[in-house]
């Protein structure tokens, strides 16, 4: 299949979407960890991504390589997610979950007015991603160095999911009662789900910052987040892999219509909202036959009771 999509795109272009399809999959590990690890309603993922992408830009702006930008850009994000986080301690679900939308459109309008270091909506510059002169211009560098980011955020997951702190996000999601009986505090809990899941934003922000040389902040609005969101419902929120199944879907949506838009009649064609009907199409056909997502495999149905 890998083969087939280089004969028929192009080896460049392959490779290019490959670098998208990872980077979006770290920032939709993010949206796993806080949803369907720890069970919480995050509305406003792209405000850590946003942070990210400008602390890069910021700090490579100022001279400091790229490599050694990316964790303090990953600690932006993280700092993002806690301060996403504290409502929490007061407020929870939907309302929980409109708080964090709040959040991200506050992050959006100061990057906007905060024109001293982020030039406004005028937008920044970024340069390619360099590490001891070696320079990743080329699709196939961005690419190997966006699979091993996603490599290594994978294998941190995993080891989190692992550990005591998966288990504390996974017992508060199920039950936070039972959770804060076993001597479990939520509000903690919460807030290490949210500082990781931003923290791997922040890091695929640093990344795609390089790889789009531009950013400004209308890149970062409620359809980033929610298309996160939906990356992670359609992958499978529950599981690390759904990251991946679910920015592989994401990424290849605009290129199926463009395909779409050549074997269409006019009227059909030129219809806008040809995207939005076909990511309708998708989450239907995601909940009518894998509901747990395409990493999740098939939900058991309960069997009847024999008579």
């Amino acid at each position: 299949m890998a083969a087939l999509a280089l004969a028929l795109l192009g080896v460049d272009y392959a490779f290019g979407k490959a670098t998208l399809v990872a980077t979006y999959a770290i920032a939709g590990l993010g949206v796993v960890v806080v949803v369907g690890q720890a069970g919480q309603i995050a509305l406003g993922q792209a405000a850590m991504v946003a942070l990210g992408a400008y602390a890069q830009a910021v700090l490579v702006g100022h001279g400091l390589p790229a490599l050694l930008a990316l964790p303090l850009a990953a600690a932006v994000g993280a700092l993002g997610g806690a301060l996403a986080s504290l409502p929490a301690r007061r407020l929870g679900g939907l309302y929980f979950g409109m708080s964090t939308l709040a959040f991200a459109l506050i992050a959006e309008e100061a990057l906007v007015r905060w024109e001293s270091l982020t030039h406004g909506a005028a937008g920044m510059a970024v340069g390619a991603f360099t590490v001891a002169g070696w320079r990743a211009d080329s699709s196939l560098a961005q690419a190997l160095v966006s699979a091993a980011a996603l490599g290594l955020a994978l294998f941190a997951c995993a080891r989190l999911c692992a550990s005591r702190h998966g288990r504390a996000w996974r017992a508060v999601r199920d039950d936070e009662v039972a959770a804060a009986a076993c001597g479990i505090d939520p509000d903690r809990v919460r807030m290490q789900a949210f500082v990781v899941g931003g923290a791997l934003s922040g890091l695929a922000g640093g990344l795609y910052a390089h790889w789009i040389g531009f950013i400004s902040p209308e890149q970062f609005g409620l359809a980033f987040s929610f298309e996160l969101l939906m990356l992670a419902f359609i992958g499978g929120a529950r599981r690390l892999a759904g990251a991946v199944w679910g920015a592989l879907v994401i990424v290849a949506i605009p290129q199926a219509i463009a395909l779409l838009r050549d074997v269409l009649p006019g009227d059909w064609a030129r219809a806008a909202g040809l995207e939005l009907l076909l990511f309708g199409a998708v989450i239907v056909a995601v909940v009518l036959l894998r509901p747990a997502g395409l990493a999740g495999g098939e939900v058991p149905r309960p069997r009847r009771p024999e008579a």
